[in-house]
């Protein structure tokens, strides 16, 4: 095994921080950078940035736990926080799966259609929930892992290029990187493109991917924050190159189609801006450039939230029989494999009814919640000599937890206000 201190041995292993950050990229996220582009323009590139740096303070907070202790968080949470809170998360998490299952598939099937329009959206989606299904059922997370690095590469690869080729303002852009403003009537957009970058709950599938990968102990931590760090900067230059996208090609746009199908009409866009700079050929280019990033990363998302979340319900089924085992979890388990057929099949329904009102105020609900939690859980845990030693979190750390647990409690009302309103 490659160790945390040889020459050069970090570019040889890395790999779980960009599945983890890449896997927080949903539909829902992009169409947020887009909105956020067609109506301000690239003034909120700055947003972006900031999200991308609070997600990955609290996944090194899930990962400077996990190296202090040898245990996850959710152990930490059965072990300092009660059975109670380890009830409640199991409510929010089969609620969260069953919702965002139903939803990255129908992503997908969109995105998927807009490439190959002669099979429907339902099809789609259904055969992406079943192709998952059979990497993650009969791979392994090395192959899973792979897989990860070669979308993410694609669909910045793709997303990048089509920004490019429309010609954004680069003064314009470095501008919205560097001097951070707030437009009349930008706070709820801020607060959705801050709060989308690099996942919610998927977070804590970190833990199970660096346990994967061998890093365990202090040792470590320099390398998960390399990890990290790339990774979060990928999804973000992806984000941003989303938003430049939108900036240009759909400023003065009329109401755009809700939901996932706004996303292919900006497709559309891209393709008539490009075709006013190249020609014909180029703008066509220029859509499916696109069209094959956005299937990336809806695709990436998909297969990133059925490879790790079953973990964390094989985790805490373990939790509650009360194991003090720290080995692995064993992806061939009856739990593992159970939850992903939960999140593989029952899901499918949603593809024919919709999503029940019901059913997406309940996520609404605890969807709101989970975040800030996961905030105010790890300034409690990682800051404690008594359990972390010299791997609790330092003044820099602790300012980064306040101010996600700020951001992600002020997104967390708003989302509740929206979902009841």
């Amino acid at each position: 095994m490659t160790k945390p201190g040889e020459a050069g041995g970090w570019l040889r292993i890395l790999g779980p921080g960009i599945a983890v950050a890449a896997t927080g990229v949903g539909a829902g996220d992009l169409l947020a950078a887009m909105l956020a582009g067609a109506k301000l323009g690239t003034t909120l590139l700055w947003v972006i940035v900031v999200g991308a740096a609070l997600k990955l303070a609290l996944n090194e907070g899930v990962a400077r736990w996990q190296l202090a202790t040898g245990t996850t968080v959710l152990e930490g949470w059965g072990e300092h926080l009660g059975r109670a809170f380890q009830l409640g998360f199991l409510l929010y998490l089969v609620v969260w799966s069953f919702v965002v299952a139903g939803g990255l598939m129908s992503a997908c099937g969109v995105a998927a259609h807009a490439l190959v329009p002669a099979v429907s959206i339902g099809v789609w989606a259904a055969a992406h929930g079943l192709i998952a299904l059979a990497l993650v059922w009969w791979g392994s997370y090395q192959r899973f892992e792979t897989a990860m690095k070669s979308l993410v590469g694609l669909m910045v690869l793709t997303l990048v290029t089509s920004a490019v080729l429309v010609g954004p303002d680069l003064v314009g852009v470095l501008r919205g990187l560097l001097v951070p403003t707030l437009p009349r009537g930008s706070a709820t957009t801020v607060l959705s493109l801050m709060g989308g970058v690099g996942g919610s709950v998927t977070i804590l599938s970190y833990g199970y991917w660096i346990r994967e990968k061998g890093w365990t102990g202090g040792s470590w931590l320099g390398v998960v924050r390399r990890d990290l760090g790339i990774g979060y900067v990928l999804t973000g230059v992806f984000g941003a190159a989303m938003l430049v996208l939108a900036a240009v090609a759909l400023s003065g746009a009329g109401a755009m189609p809700p939901g996932s199908q706004g996303l292919v009409t900006c497709g559309d866009a891209l393709r008539d801006a490009a075709t006013l700079r190249f020609g014909t050929g180029v703008g066509d280019s220029a859509k499916w450039i696109f069209l094959v990033g956005l299937w990336a990363a809806v695709f990436t998302s998909t297969l990133g939230v059925w490879q790790g979340v079953p973990y964390l319900f094989a985790d805490f089924s373990r939790g509650l029989r009360r194991s003090t085992s720290t080995a692995e979890v064993d992806e061939r388990s009856w739990t593992y494999r159970g939850y992903l057929l939960y999140l593989a099949l029952p899901p499918m329904t949603l593809l024919v009814l919709g999503r029940p009102v019901w059913v997406i105020k309940l996520y609404t609900l605890t969807g709101g919640l989970f975040m800030p939690v996961l905030a105010a859980s790890l300034l409690w845990l990682t800051t404690r000599r008594s359990v972390m030693g010299d791997l609790r979190t330092r003044p820099l750390g602790l300012i980064a937890l306040v101010a996600a647990l700020a951001l992600f409690v002020a997104v967390g009302v708003r989302q509740v206000l929206d979902g009841w309103g």
